[in-house]
């Protein structure tokens, strides 16, 4: 078994799929990195980011100054508020429809688009397709999430080459927030290695095609990043405002249920209400593949997070994972009722994916868990602190609908 070593500040251990090292003290590379957001000078790094987005700006009126990359839920809010409100620039919002869409999230992104006052253009491949790309990529890499992944990170740089718009505004640097890959002040960019490496699991959309499977040229060329000469000519480059910005998603999304009437739900899996709303999967099937993979959970995520900003002490953090993490998944019917297979065919496949460092199978049906919560459990308390530091606003049901929304529609 893969030897785990823990954090002594967050939650995070050493077997973190994007990498992370401890220091003498103990304390890993995602703690340190987080500590600069109380160190840097958040002026001066606003005022550079000013300075470099100036060249952008379309003085002619001809064209849109940057691209930004939205969807129903995340930061979306926050990152046009800061763009078009804050830096006075003119966006062209881009989204991909994953298919997994809540009436939230639908909500949320056509409110976004009418608050903003922003025009958007909306990706829908079709469905044959995206549903041929799933079977596969839940099959051979355990993830139902693939060509969400590759879309939302694909679709906004096609847009740039094709509409001559060389800047990409995204939010903030995953790597960067967790596990402390780079430091805000190296002010790394989006780039096409990140995207395979860690976004896309290792595979571009052309290595899904093999002999051996029924994918086909006309299901992949959609997520295809454009080659160095498309990208040059154009001088396309992504931004990071996580880089110029102090990221804290929680103060971010309640500044924008304030402002902008973002609204949120509550999720079985986690204690976070204000992340993926917009999606029936990822805090549901989606995180349970991570959990088979990886041995922890996104509610992990969301503690270590809240345990870095000093809103939750490690062992109210550990608490809220061993509660939440192994929650009974609530939309998977749903889920092999649109990709058209048997429940027990997808658990078959959800199985193959097990990682056996973090489970074992005692019969045939049932499994032992002894992933990162039961690792690092020594020691810790058992109380799990009252869930009031993420309020409910919504009005919508996330279940309400019985089968996923398909189109980006708006909203009365």
């Amino acid at each position: 078994m893969h030897k785990n070593n823990f954090c002594k500040r967050c939650l995070y251990g050493t077997a973190h799929p994007l990498g992370l090292i401890l220091d003498e003290e103990g304390i890993c590379s995602g703690c340190r990195i987080h500590e600069e957001k109380d160190k840097l000078d958040w002026g001066a790094r606003w005022e550079k980011l000013r300075s470099l987005v100036q060249p952008y700006r379309n003085t002619d009126g001809k064209n849109y100054d940057c691209i930004v990359p939205v969807s129903g839920a995340h930061d979306s809010y926050y990152i046009v508020h800061l763009i078009k409100k804050e830096l006075g620039l003119n966006p062209l919002l881009v989204t991909y429809n994953k298919y997994f869409n809540t009436p939230l999230g639908i909500r949320n992104l056509a409110n976004l688009r009418i608050q903003f006052n922003c025009d958007i253009l909306y990706q829908n491949i079709n469905p044959i397709s995206v549903k041929n790309i799933t079977r596969t990529t839940l099959r051979r890499l355990g993830s139902i999430y693939w060509p969400v992944l590759a879309g939302q990170t694909v679709f906004p740089v096609q847009t740039a080459v094709r509409y001559k718009i060389p800047l990409i505004i995204w939010g903030a640097h995953q790597g960067l927030e967790q596990v402390g890959m780079f430091s805000h002040e190296h002010e790394v960019e989006m780039t096409r290695r990140y995207r395979k490496d860690h976004d896309l699991m290792g595979h571009e959309a052309d290595d899904l095609l093999s002999i051996f499977d029924t994918l086909k040229e006309e299901d992949i060329w959609q997520y295809r990043y454009p080659d160095d000469q498309e990208l040059n000519a154009v001088g396309v480059r992504g931004i990071y405002l996580g880089n110029y910005v102090r990221w804290d998603p929680k103060a971010q999304h309640e500044k924008m249920v304030t402002e902008y009437g973002y609204q949120t739900a509550s999720f079985s899996r986690t204690f976070d209400a204000y992340d993926f709303v917009d999606c029936f999967n990822y805090m549901d099937l989606h995180d349970q593949l991570k959990l088979y993979k990886h041995g922890y959970s996104k509610v992990t995520d969301h503690a270590s997070r809240e345990i870095r900003f000093g809103r939750l002490t490690r062992q109210e953090g550990h608490a809220l994972v061993t509660k939440y993490e192994q929650r009974t998944l609530k939309y998977s019917e749903q889920f092999c009722d649109w990709l058209g297979i048997a429940p027990r065919s997808l658990q078959f496949m959800l199985d193959m994916h097990r990682n056996p460092d973090c489970w074992e199978q005692i019969e045939p049906d049932k499994w032992i868990f002894k992933g990162w919560s039961v690792q690092r459990a020594e020691g810790l308390s058992s109380e799990v602190r009252p869930s009031d530091l993420f309020q409910v606003n919504s009005s919508l049901e996330m279940d309400r609908a019985a089968s996923y929304i398909t189109i980006g529609k708006g909203w009365p």
